[in-house]
């Protein structure tokens, strides 16, 4: 009896690890997650990038060109050390660094767009690279995440939402419905299977490697505030708005300055928000975590001017939020529009308690015994009618 109860126990157990293996696979496997989440992804580090270069452009020479203190040479001394590498660095002449900033500029608007995106999500990656590599001593948390994300994307599908490619192949879809499917091989058909499983495989492998990431960032800068005194006597963030190198604008920051139980009260939230974060993602305490995330983080880019940082952490946040709120924003969207519309005065139509109702409404239908009281001295001019009358008996 003990031995078979043994084996019934084990049966369960393998029973169990293989429906757990089953479930993991056809997760990788079955269809390809959070698709709208990994557009906003593209979207926002393309037009993160972009602003950057071209809010850099006037001191582009200084910071990756030839005029730039830390030489190509030394670049390539640091290089054979570290592994890097940088398309800036291939020549000295100003002409191929101007053309390279002038690729760098349009590969990240394309990108951006959704325009052939699996070669424009290399060349990206590429173009971020080789800029970060390039003044890698001018680069601060932003910069890496954004680093990050731009090889992560590379493994994504994240041209299928909102791009030009999903707009051309839903446009090749409409003008081949009516047309008969020609018939494939078996062979073809098992390798069109596999190039999907595949192409599903890295895409959901990728979006897990992201939210990894963002989550391990989180937990890894909670932790490492929690060890320090200052953010446990609740101090951190009045050291911080007193740094020159941290105050875009004085007088605001010693204006927030002085509300000293708001700066202790903000340094704790912080804190708790960055180490709780990995713990609710899977119920709906993370979507106030994310929205709280979200204003420290535009509170982090108003005070703090690193405006990079913000919009990097607010654009990797987005891959927490399901498939569903991104559909579901258009059509919260159109209602907005909706009752904004719908609480405009009718153009034409006059507003007023002493206003005359138009002929036709309520109470000035034909045969109606009520009667619109003018003030003395005022006489009445009916409206001209949009239909002809019946003339009166």
């Amino acid at each position: 009896m003990e031995n078979e109860a043994r084996g019934t126990a084990s049966a369960g157990v393998d029973r169990w690890l293989a429906d757990r293996i089953t479930a993991v696979w056809n997760l990788l496997t079955g269809r390809p997650v959070s698709l709208y989440a990994a557009s906003v992804l593209r979207i926002g580090y393309g037009l993160l990038y972009l602003v950057f270069l071209l809010r850099e452009f006037p001191h582009r020479d200084e910071i990756w060109g030839p005029g730039s203190p830390w030489t190509p040479a030394l670049a390539h001394q640091l290089f054979e050390q570290t592994g890097w590498f940088s398309i800036l660095t291939l020549s000295d002449s100003r002409a191929c660094f101007e053309l390279c900033y002038g690729l760098a500029l349009v590969t990240s608007a394309l990108f951006m767009l959704g325009w052939r995106t699996r070669v424009t999500s290399v060349l990206f990656a590429v173009v971020v690279t080789s800029f970060h590599a390039r003044a890698i001593f001018m680069t601060d948390g932003g910069d890496n995440l954004v680093l990050l994300m731009s090889v992560y994307l590379v493994l994504t599908a994240c041209g299928r939402r909102w791009s030009l490619d999903a707009r051309r192949n839903a446009l090749k879809t409409v003008r081949a419905g009516d047309a008969p499917e020609r018939p494939r091989s078996p062979f073809t058909r098992q390798v069109r299977d596999a190039r999907t499983t595949l192409t599903t495989t890295v895409h959901n492998c990728g979006m897990f490697v992201i939210a990894a990431q963002v989550c391990f960032l989180y937990g890894s800068a909670g932790l490492y505030k929690v060890q320090g005194g200052s953010w446990g006597g609740g101090t951190a963030l009045h050291y911080v708005l007193n740094l020159e190198l941290f105050r875009p604008w004085p007088a605001v920051s010693h204006f927030v300055d002085e509300h000293t139980l708001l700066v202790a009260v903000a340094g704790y939230m912080t804190v708790l928000l960055q180490v709780a974060f990995p713990f609710v993602l899977f119920g709906r305490l993370k979507y106030p975590v994310l929205a709280m995330l979200l204003g420290m983080h535009i509170g982090i880019a108003a005070l703090m001017g690193l405006p990079l940082f913000s919009g990097a952490m607010i654009v990797a946040d987005a891959v927490f939020l399901p498939d569903r709120f991104y559909t579901f924003l258009p059509h919260l969207c159109r209602r907005a529009v909706r009752r904004t519309d719908s609480s405009r005065p009718t153009p034409g139509r006059a507003a007023g308690p002493g206003a005359v109702p138009v002929q036709g409404g309520p109470g000035g239908a034909r045969g109606s015994k009520h009667r619109v009281m003018l003030p003395p001295g005022r006489k009445h001019t009916a409206p001209e009618p949009a239909s002809p009358q019946v003339p009166p008996d």
